[in-house]
């Protein structure tokens, strides 16, 4: 077989770095200062491996470094590590090609973006896939959640970006798996509090260990905030229990269930510019007057189970249900709502999801059989999810803010049903290749129960499919040197929410908005100079048609349309070690140019698209560096966060945008140590120089409301217990 010419990497890393310029050299010289002055530590540590195992790349445990792929994984300790432990962005701005904020806005959940796809969500998470304990937090028609994810218990966290992320399914952006610990093998009792700024308090209790041969883990907390903004009280419960056993020899079952309750979390809405530059703190227009809130409850279980068969098989079922509710209160005008087809400003979903995930993957050549090793895997899945969708007026009379007249009343059904398959094979030492296909349909059928006049019925259905296959070689050209090259093909389907309402203001879905379909390259270079050091760099490049955007966005709902074709390139550095002294030193780096490719007439000049527009809600550049000194002896932390973003553009038109900011946040913890005890304490300051920012925006907000400012100065105080029996 030839051998792999690693020239041609070369010539296309040359080439994306000229055209980035400046903005990827800096990232570089400063990766490559850390390593040419310092020696490297050669003792191994939970937060800085170089050789990192991964499993959602391949469905099976496998080296990191050895795949043509982007992924990252976060450990638990690095998730719990002087953090609030409630939002997974507080962790996700290390990982390069994600950008994850908090929008200050517990009504509208985390704004998560992966390589530009995912802007657009006005809340919830688009564009990715999501999973905990294997289970799907993405409902069949795309749209996902993230505030049930357990930090406080969780073992690690996986994030997929690029072409194999397609093998997911209906996602564009990639993919994010968190997992929680196994039990065992001490049985042990950890309580932990902190309390911060704005009145923000969580308590938070976890048990785990191995009772009659089942390890468990249970954890439980409760968060309460008073919010940066005024009308941004918000609180969150969780409970989440896994048990895991071994039937028998190398068989094994894992059970999950997770609650998750966000009574009445208040919506501050988004500001104008001179709202924000008056006094950012404030609330929205008629936020207060009608009271916007949402009130979300869920409840999921699963098993797994995993069990060898015959020679090198492996069969693989995953099965989960859950019921989900949603109910929002927005700010619409009553006047708005006079129209017998406006469904009104209030929304009440009740969901009911459930599905199931079976494959057998297999080895060959690992027994002496053949020469070359090789792992198959194929598989079936299922998804389905019935929802009941009502709308009511937001007022009775004068009294606003309250559940009135109905106004929508019907139900959807979503059903995912997909195959596929993934080949890995190694035919030679040094070189690897990771192909796969997946074929997708989903289907969507819509039956109204509203038929009054003015209002017909406007039942229907819709169906969607595409088959995404993905590519990769990845090459080991140096000792500790792997350059790889990967492409493949994407798609992402409207979700429920994105088809609920049409720009025009009529009744009914919007059937005519389309599936979104992309074709991805990426190709990089990961390098391990020592045991606990890595350097990671890709380029990517991504095409899309009928991308999806938002046609009108007022008063907290948005509507949808198809606007053509975009492009999105970029380059991503990761870099981190940990020195002999006790230093270490971690940065995350992305350049991304995300522009339309097409001019579209919009209802507004904000929603007019030129051709070579910048993809709005995304910035540019964004930097993560992050510099540690612990003291062994002592237990005593210390270390220092930067974070830097470009600006961001707020709408289609790209008439305005936000500027880019640059803050720096401070953390300082403490470990001790007696007998069965253990103890710890951090201290964190965030925005240490009180800038203000603004962190989010809400994409072509039909009234300019764009900006979700980001606090001040803030600080958080933590303490834990750990006690083994």
């Amino acid at each position: 077989m030839p051998r792999f010419n690693p020239a041609i990497l070369k010539v296309s890393f040359v080439a994306r770095l000229e055209r980035a310029k400046c903005r990827f050299q800096a990232a570089i010289v400063l990766a490559v200062a850390v390593w040419g002055n310092s020696a490297f530590a050669d003792d191994a540590s939970d937060s800085v491996t170089a050789d990192v195992v991964v499993v959602s790349a391949t469905r099976s445990r496998h080296v990191a470094s050895d795949l043509p792929v982007s992924i990252d994984r976060v450990s638990g300790e690095t998730l719990r590590d002087g953090k609030l432990q409630v939002n997974i962005s507080e962790s996700l701005a290390r990982v390069p090609g994600i950008n994850a904020e908090n929008r200050q806005n517990y009504a509208q959940d985390l704004q998560i973006s992966s390589r530009g796809f995912g802007a657009r969500s006005t809340f919830g998470v688009r564009g990715m896939r999501l999973y905990s304990d294997g289970i799907p937090a993405t409902m069949p028609d795309g749209q996902g959640q993230v505030a049930h994810f357990d930090l406080n218990s969780a073992e690690s966290m996986e994030i997929l970006r690029g072409p194999f992320s397609v093998l997911y399914g209906n996602a564009a952006g990639g993919v994010i798996s968190i997992t929680t610990e196994e039990g065992g093998p001490e049985s042990v009792l950890e309580p932990s509090l902190a309390i911060g700024s704005y009145s923000t308090t969580r308590f938070a209790t976890k048990a785990s260990g191995i009772t009659n041969d089942v390890a468990y883990v249970a954890s439980g907390w409760r968060f309460r905030t008073n919010g940066y903004r005024q009308h941004s009280t918000a609180e969150r419960e969780l409970a989440n229990v896994k048990l895991s056993t071994q039937p028998w020899a190398g068989a094994k079952v894992t059970l999950v269930a997770n609650d998750f309750s966000s009574p009445n979390a208040q919506d501050p809405l988004g500001l104008t510019r001179a709202q924000m530059e008056s006094d950012p703190e404030q609330a929205g227009t008629n936020a207060e007057l009608y009271n916007t809130r949402k009130s979300v409850s869920q409840t999921q279980g699963g098993i797994t189970l995993n069990a060898p068969v015959g020679a090198g098989g492996t069969l693989s079922l995953m099965a989960y249900s859950g019921h989900r509710e949603a109910e929002q209160y927005q700010s619409i005008a009553k006047v708005a709502q006079t129209p017998a087809t406006h469904p009104g400003g209030v929304i009440d979903l009740s969901r009911d999801y459930s599905g199931f995930d079976l494959r057998w993957a297999q080895e060959f050549g690992t027994n002496g059989s053949s020469a070359s090793p090789l792992t198959l895997t194929v598989g079936i899945s299922n998804d389905d999810m019935d929802e009941e969708r009502l709308g009511y007026q937001n007022f009775v009379g004068n009294v606003l803010g309250v559940q009135g007249a109905l106004r929508r009343d019907e139900s959807n059904t979503v059903t995912a049903r997909d195959v596929y398959s993934q080949v890995l094979w190694q035919p030679l030492a040094g070189l690897l290749l990771l192909g796969g296909v997946r074929y997708s349909q989903t289907r969507v059928d819509s039956n109204d129960h509203y038929i009054v006049a003015g209002n017909g019925n406007d039942s229907g259905k819709t169906k969607f499919s595409a088959t995404t296959p993905a590519f990769g070689i990845d090459y080991l050209i140096a000792p500790k040197t792997n350059v790889y090259v990967s492409g493949g093909r994407g798609f992402e389907t409207p979700t429920l929410n994105e088809l609920s309402y049409q720009a025009s203001g009529g009744a009914g879905l919007n059937f005519a908005l389309q599936p979104a379909t992309s074709k991805h390259l990426e190709s990089g270079i990961k390098w391990r100079p020592g045991n606990v050091s890595s350097v990671n760099a890709a380029v990517f490049r991504v095409k899309t048609d009928d991308e999806i955007a938002i046609a009108t966005n007022a008063a907290g709902r948005s509507s949808f349309r198809n606007v053509g074709s975009t492009e999105r390139s970029g380059f991503e550095l990761a870099a981190q070690t940990r020195f002999d002294n006790g230093f270490s030193f971690l940065l995350a780096y992305t350049y991304l140019k995300a522009k339309y490719k097409d001019s579209v007439t919009g209802v507004s000049p904000a929603t007019t698209i030129v051709a070579g527009n910048r993809l709005p809600g995304i910035p540019a550049n964004s930097t993560y560096a992050e510099l540690g000194w612990r003291h062994a002896p002592s237990g005593f932390v210390a270390t220092v966060e930067v974070r830097h973003a470009g600006q961001i553009w707020v709408n289609d038109g790209n008439t305005d945008a936000t500027r880019s900011y640059t803050i720096g946040n401070l953390r300082f913890g403490m470990e001790q140590h007696s007998g069965r005890w253990a103890f710890s304490e951090f201290f964190r300051i965030d925005n240490v120089t009180n800038q203000k920012y603004v962190g989010t925006v809400i994409v072509n907000e039909s009234l300019g409301r764009y900006f979700e400012p980001s606090p001040g100065r803030n600080e958080l105080f933590g303490a834990s217990t750990r006690y083994v029996f």
